[in-house]
């Protein structure tokens, strides 16, 4: 029948435009008992996506999730599944595989005789893509982090596949690239088709640099924008968002501490030095009120890490060498390091062998899980998902100690401070524009001036 020809109305016309994702997978096979009630929903639905975005926040079972969607492919298709993990991650799915007698390999190498194989996305360009049904990409936010060639690589091998998802944690807060960036990757709407459908650009123009910072909501496309997201993705901050109950998911209390040092050195902008030192209100300013005041910081931040098992976060070089200075019992993990040293470093701490470690948030903020530990001590900067991914390594469902996050900062950054609880309230706001629309359905806007509706000739 000729699809025109096949509406009642002009209103299932209208509705059928709309750019809603469809369907690419197939009914679940497997799903182990041990599965929470949740978790069980949101597998059988990505399973029956085919192709779907898994944002479920820290602790709600994503390695499980994972698992039994690989397998479920395996058992539907016979062929390979790759799952792409962050450093040291891979052995927490090796872990879990075990309590449900799921058959996985870690390849270091591009070699496996496993149907499922995870590695770290630092070694993808040992694999081809012509060997795997199905990709699924752990912590995909990582992304953000490589440079473009690399993003490119990855996003690139994900759109050869049949069968493909993302899971990380809940977007962050009006960060509209990585929603497009995911689509694409997905194979449903490019984040360019993305941005022109429903934003606005402020100043004309379609510059990479400028996305995200220059384009805004389209008003009467936010609720349609969310929609269209919860089309192809499932974001759940806690059980009760999809209908279930949180009673196993409650979490102890998070204390964070704010401890101000002073600067007294005289900051220098442009080459010119200030006479007082106010807030920092730029980038170069915030660099600079952290770059003077990194001893007074880091001496602060062992003072309160002292004899506990801690995780020190920072954002410069000299940072993470001075802490590695003045105290012996922690180790320092460096960017120049090889992915084995580092990992083996990760490992250690993980299961206890060593104290305290010093890293950076886009090093190793994302995937672990450390609920063995409950303090740390974090340098802030602008950026709200670095330090929600970091803080989410110890405050995370599991956790079964009080979290204590004490932040230090100069007495000049107070702008900082001011951005990141802005970005804490956007993101719960974000959590709730795509709760309220979640897995909604599009319903066509019509503006009624007869009820018999009269269809045009192209529709007869």
């Amino acid at each position: 029948m000729n699809q025109k020809n096949s509406f009642n109305n002009y209103e299932e016309f209208l509705e059928s435009k709309q750019q809603l994702s469809g369907n690419f997978g197939f009914e679940p096979i497997y799903i182990p008992d041990r599965m929470f009630d949740f978790q069980k929903h949101i597998t059988e639905w990505a399973l029956k996506k085919g192709r779907a975005g898994v944002f479920a926040d820290t602790g709600l079972g994503k390695t499980l999730i994972q698992l039994v969607i690989a397998q479920n492919i395996v058992q539907k298709t016979n062929g390979n599944v790759l799952i792409l993990t962050p450093l040291a991650v891979a052995f927490q799915f090796l872990e879990e595989a075990k309590t449900i007698d799921i058959d996985i390999e870690h390849s270091r190498d591009g070699k496996f005789k496993s149907k499922i194989v995870v590695c770290n996305y630092e070694r993808l360009n040992y694999f081809k893509w012509t060997d795997f049904q199905a990709v699924i990409l752990d912590e995909s936010s990582i992304l953000k982090n490589f440079d473009g060639a690399f993003k490119t690589q990855i996003t690139e091998f994900m759109r050869k596949i049949k069968y493909r998802f993302l899971s990380t944690a809940t977007p962050a807060p009006n960060d509209f690239i990585e929603l497009g960036t995911s689509s694409e990757a997905l194979g449903y709407l490019g984040h360019m088709d993305m941005l022109s459908k429903y934003f606005a650009n402020r100043e004309n123009t379609l510059r990479p640099q400028d996305i995200g910072t220059k384009w805004s909501l389209k008003p009467h496309a936010t609720d349609a924008f969310f929609r269209w997201v919860n089309s192809w993705s499932m974001s759940v901050k806690k059980p009760s968002d999809i209908g279930f109950s949180d009673e196993r998911y409650i979490l102890p209390e998070l204390i964070k501490n704010i401890h101000k040092v002073k600067n007294e050195k005289n900051l220098v902008i442009d080459g010119q030095v200030l006479m007082f030192n106010t807030d920092a209100k730029s980038l170069t300013e915030v660099r600079e009120e952290q770059k003077a005041t990194i001893e007074n910081r880091c001496e602060k931040a062992v003072e309160l890490a002292a004899g506990k098992v801690s995780v020190y976060w920072t954002n410069f070089n000299r940072e993470s060498e001075l802490l590695n200075e003045l105290d012996s019992e922690a180790v320092e993990i460096k960017g120049s390091m090889n992915i084995d040293k580092k990992e083996d470093i990760l490992l250690g701490f993980a299961k206890g062998e060593i104290k305290r470690i010093i890293t950076k948030p886009k090093m190793t903020s994302f995937g672990l899980n450390w609920q063995h530990c409950n303090h740390t001590t974090y340098f802030p900067t602008w950026s709200y998902e670095q330090y929600y991914q970091a803080i989410r390594r110890f405050y995370r469902f599991g956790q079964l100690k009080p979290v204590t996050v004490d932040l230090v900062l100069s007495d000049g950054q107070e702008r900082v401070l001011e951005t990141l609880e802005l970005k804490t309230r956007n993101s719960i706001d974000l959590q709730q524009r795509l709760n309220d629309n979640l897995h909604g359905h599009i319903e066509p806007v019509i503006k009624k001036k007869s009820k018999n509706i009269i269809l045009p000739s192209f529709l007869k």
